[in-house]
């Protein structure tokens, strides 16, 4: 009988079932949040935090937007509630609704969401096997692969296009 013999991948012993290892890991409850929005013209804004997003944070995000974008801004989001909260409606009445036109997307359309290639983007191209120890390392990482991408707005440009949007 042969030492070894290979069977699939795995090389082992005859009679010798392969052992699995156990990565071991603490759970917890801690997270990044993160809220994105990018324009035809390809330019990306994104925050991330260790908290979640609510409507404030929502509100802030919104009146960013309106200082570093001009003129007239359709924005179209998903049906969050964050988006639907009463600091939201409150900020649209005060002044806000004069440059922000607001579309909602069907219930679930992230075909529709070009945010979503972004995220699929950072998570599968720039953020693809990176492994951090902890939620501080993983914020830098986050922010670093946002600046790389800032840089590629061919690729930013191209979600949008992928949803059926254009200039």
């Amino acid at each position: 009988m042969p030492y070894g013999e290979l069977e699939g991948r795995t090389l082992r012993l005859p009679s010798q079932c392969p052992r699995l290892h156990r990565l071991r890991v603490r759970l917890s409850k801690d997270h990044l949040s993160a809220i994105s929005g990018v324009t035809l013209d390809g330019r990306l804004f994104l925050q991330v935090r260790a908290h979640s997003f609510d409507s404030y944070a929502m509100v802030g995000f919104l009146r960013v937007r309106l200082r570093k974008l001009h003129g007239k801004i359709l924005l179209i989001w998903d049906g969050s509630p964050i988006h639907r909260g009463q600091p939201v409606k409150d900020f649209l009445r005060r002044g806000a609704a004069k440059r922000l036109r607001l579309e909602q997307l069907p219930s679930y359309a992230p075909d529709l969401n070009p945010a979503e290639g972004v995220w699929n983007y950072l998570k599968r191209v720039e953020l693809a096997n990176v492994c951090c120890h902890d939620l501080h390392e993983l914020h830098g990482q986050v922010l670093h692969a946002r600046e790389r991408l800032r840089h590629k707005r061919d690729i930013l440009r191209a979600c949008s296009r992928a949803c059926g949007y254009s200039v």
